[in-house]
């Protein structure tokens, strides 16, 4: 059997976008609609991806705006980021565009557009010198139809620009609230091999 493999995970967004919810439902089955938006937490739990176990850390930030100051503890021995917005809300899907461009320059990353085979330069001293941040970009709260103001056409067009995953899902009808997880585990395992052939080429 393969050992266990550690992940930790940062999920960011704006307030009220329902960032605890869909980590709580992932983690305790359960949704939560009251949540304290001014607490961070840390919540684990082990997944099975692809015959592989997976033990998970994930970080459940406070809700950010555009004037937030971006901690840098949101980017140490962080190997993947969810970003979520909400379908019902434009401010939270101008605000996450800030957030990532936040989170570029805290890691040292050139902010310019990708797709999802351009991998940007990191700065040193990371060894592969060429990597991208593993993403899934998440748009909650669908089950609001009514209440939708950002299209499905416009996260997956942000989501190409980054070379980022995407997924739409309802914290509260706990729906691909897996999936956005073992897609981030897929993301992360995707830049480790990509990092592991570059070190081989390198040497």
């Amino acid at each position: 059997m393969a050992p266990l493999k550690f992940r930790k995970i940062a999920v960011l967004g704006y307030r009220s976008v329902g960032k605890s919810s869909l980590t709580i439902q992932f983690v305790d089955g359960q949704f939560i609609d009251c949540y304290d938006p001014t607490i961070e937490n840390t919540f684990n739990k082990t997944i099975n991806f692809d015959g592989q176990d997976f033990y998970l850390q994930l970080v459940d930030t406070a809700g950010q705006d555009e004037y937030s100051i971006f901690s840098r503890s949101h980017t140490v021995d962080i190997h993947g980021y969810v970003l979520v917005y909400s379908v019902t809300s434009v401010k939270s899907f101008e605000v996450i565009k800030a957030i990532r461009s936040k989170l570029l320059d805290m890691v040292g990353k050139v902010h310019r557009p990708s797709s999802p085979h351009y991998a940007p330069p990191l700065e040193p001293p990371c060894f592969c010198q060429m990597c991208r941040i593993p993403t899934v970009l998440v748009a909650n709260k669908r089950d609001l139809s009514k209440e939708r103001v950002v299209q499905t056409e416009e996260g997956k067009k942000l989501a190409d620009s980054w070379g980022a995953a995407f997924l739409e899902s309802s914290a509260k009808q706990n729906d691909t609230t897996v999936e956005i997880f073992k897609m981030m585990i897929q993301e992360i395992e995707k830049a480790d091999g990509y990092t592991q052939d570059r070190k081989c080429d390198m040497m």
